[in-house]
């Protein structure tokens, strides 16, 4: 049996084990989490906005968990397969870019209909309408909760042949990113070519396509007014983006931890709009050689006047083309799709 004083001395040193053991223990309880970020490519947000964010994540979150972040252009996946990936397992977080991503999951791309989103206040609205809607699904169907939405801004047309108005693009063939913008470009009367982001510059350059669609920033991030000649500022989609998480992931946390994620991906959507919209026009500037211009570098584009007639082209594309489009392809794999969107997004939109 112990005497007391050797009781003492054996707490005292037991209590010291646990002491010591206690930093390793708390290291133990950070997590880790991997991250699919958007492409280097598409510029400014992703490079001040979105990677500082999980380069500093608890910082930004205030939980102990710390983020592998990778432009998805740097891991060798498409983006085209971002949803197959996190249902995999492979990543926790993903900068879902949700054009891109349809195919597979024809729901979301409910967020971003062409012609219904033409600025930032309506794309807004209608991501607020539908953001519920596209939560739901993604975890249905891939596990993946959705935790924010966001635009890199209105995708506007690039030319390198001169035009005038969005008629003048019959007969050329145009880069696009999805089969709602593919079938609008048809009824134009120009012919749509699916190329992916990081491979336009090139396409453009060699004579593949006649024009492409993106955001003015991207664009001139991505060297685009090297290779063309004209910009015509008219929105056909507000190119909205989501951040998600896998339910694995966002299960094996706390509640509270999970409202403190969700607010702080609140924040980061939040700031992403407002500085989506500060870089548009600064980046018509810059892609036209004007001032102020202070984000990009600076080209001597033409800017073509947006007629009024083109944007009331562009709205009907809701009604006469994107909609009924989307809503065949939908309805076959989610019986339910264009009756909700109908019942959330059209009353938004002033449509009945």
């Amino acid at each position: 049996m112990l005497s007391r004083p050797r009781l003492q001395s054996f707490a005292a040193a037991a209590a010291m084990v646990v002491m010591l053991a206690l930093p390793a223990a708390h290291a133990q309880e950070r997590i880790k989490l991997k991250a699919i970020g958007q492409p280097l490519a598409t510029g400014l947000i992703q490079k001040n906005k979105e990677q500082p964010f999980f380069e500093n994540f608890a910082a930004r979150t205030g939980l102990p968990i710390d983020v592998d972040y990778k432009p998805i252009d740097t891991l060798g996946i498409k983006d085209t397969e971002q949803l197959r990936v996190m249902k995999a397992g492979l990543f926790d977080i993903v900068s879902l870019r949700v054009s891109q991503n349809s195919r597979d999951e024809p729901t979301i791309l409910g967020l971003d209909l062409v012609g219904a989103a033409p600025d930032y206040a309506t794309g807004r609205k209608v991501a607020k309408a539908y953001f519920d809607t596209a939560d739901a699904r993604l975890q249905s169907q891939f596990g993946v909760k959705l935790l924010g939405v966001w635009p890199f801004g209105p995708q506007i047309l690039f030319c390198k042949k001169p035009v005038a108005k969005l008629a003048d693009i019959k007969g050329m063939k145009v880069r696009v990113y999805d089969q709602n913008l593919a079938k609008f470009i048809e009824m134009v009367g120009g012919t749509p070519v699916p190329v992916s982001f990081a491979d336009t510059h090139q396409s453009l350059s060699l004579g593949v396509v006649d024009c492409a669609i993106t955001g003015p920033s991207s664009a001139n991030s991505a060297g685009w007014p090297e290779v063309t000649t004209h910009q015509m500022a008219i929105g056909f989609q507000m190119a909205l983006n989501g951040y998600g998480m896998t339910m694995k992931s966002w299960n094996a946390l706390a509640p509270d931890q999970q409202a403190k994620l969700k607010k702080s991906f609140d924040a980061l959507s939040d700031d992403v709009w407002k500085y989506s919209e500060e870089l548009f026009q600064d980046a018509l500037n810059c892609n036209a050689g004007k001032d102020p211009c202070t984000t990009g570098k600076k080209f001597n584009l033409v800017n073509v006047p947006v007629t009024s007639a083109d944007i009331d082209l562009v709205r009907s594309a809701v009604t006469k083309v994107s909609l009924p489009v989307w809503a065949e392809v939908c309805d076959k794999s989610n019986a339910a799709c264009s009756k909700t969107w109908q019942a959330t997004v059209a009353p938004v939109l002033g449509l009945k």
